[in-house]
């Protein structure tokens, strides 16, 4: 008995000194002292300032579709903190027509005649939409870095006048298990981040009727450009 007692000291003694001593661990020698190292920074992909660079498509047999640049600008729309001092082209807006052959499901597509590379990691996309009210939704269509295509809801195009849509990017993690959008590859620092291919409008079936138009302007992401700032100068970029 007086055995079993000691050795039930001893047990708890030693749990309590490893309890202790673990309050020491040095965070780094987990490899922790990364995790909140980020920096965010917005940016304009695309003011949508170049005729042509956007084109729109449906299939024939849903309806008609083309887009062309309009003059006019967002009211409300504040420009980026870098650009206050610096004289840019911001006059243009998108403008897209749809001609509907008939009520009944509905998708056309406004995609840029290359993909937008976006440097760093993409956390979030943000565009200025005036969709007439209709109960359409607005998807932006992304490719990850291992070039699979995704499209993520922006919302609903049912209200008046201007409004800002913003849609967070699920980044992937360690686990991929966990599911995520791929933006880079631990084995290499470059060519990392998204590409924005363009956008998606799914229409309601019910206002599939006449004549539609969509206006977008200035194409904005929150990126994380820690890792680019951050690259070792003498790097050899892998793009041969």
């Amino acid at each position: 008995m007086k055995k079993l007692f000691f050795g039930i000291v001893c047990l708890l003694a030693s749990g309590f000194l490893f309890a202790q001593s673990s309050d020491n661990i040095d965070a780094a020698s987990l490899g922790m002292e990364n995790s909140a190292q980020q920096y965010l920074k917005e940016i304009s992909v695309d003011k949508f300032e170049v005729e042509g660079f956007w084109r729109s498509e449906m299939s024939v047999d849903q309806g008609i579709t083309l887009s062309r640049l309009r003059e006019g600008s967002p009211e409300g729309k504040a420009p980026l903190a870098d650009e206050q001092d610096i004289s840019t082209s911001d006059i243009y807006i998108l403008g897209t027509k749809v001609d509907f052959y008939h009520r009944g499901p509905a998708t056309f597509k406004i995609l840029a005649e290359h993909p937008l590379q976006v440097e760093g990691i993409t956390k979030t996309i943000s565009v200025w939409a005036a969709g007439r009210n209709f109960n359409h939704e607005l998807y932006v269509i992304i490719q990850d870095y291992s070039g699979r295509q995704y499209s993520l809801k922006m919302g609903l195009l049912n209200f008046q006048g201007w409004q800002q849509l913003s849609i967070a990017v699920p980044t992937q993690g360690d686990d991929k298990s966990l599911g995520g959008i791929k933006q880079q590859d631990y084995h290499y620092t470059s060519n990392m981040g998204i590409k924005i291919i363009g956008f998606e409008i799914r229409c309601d079936p019910l206002e599939t009727y006449g004549t539609y138009y969509l206006y977008l302007d200035d194409l904005r992401v929150v990126t994380d450009l820690f890792l680019e700032n951050n690259r070792d100068s003498d790097d050899v970029a892998d793009d041969w």
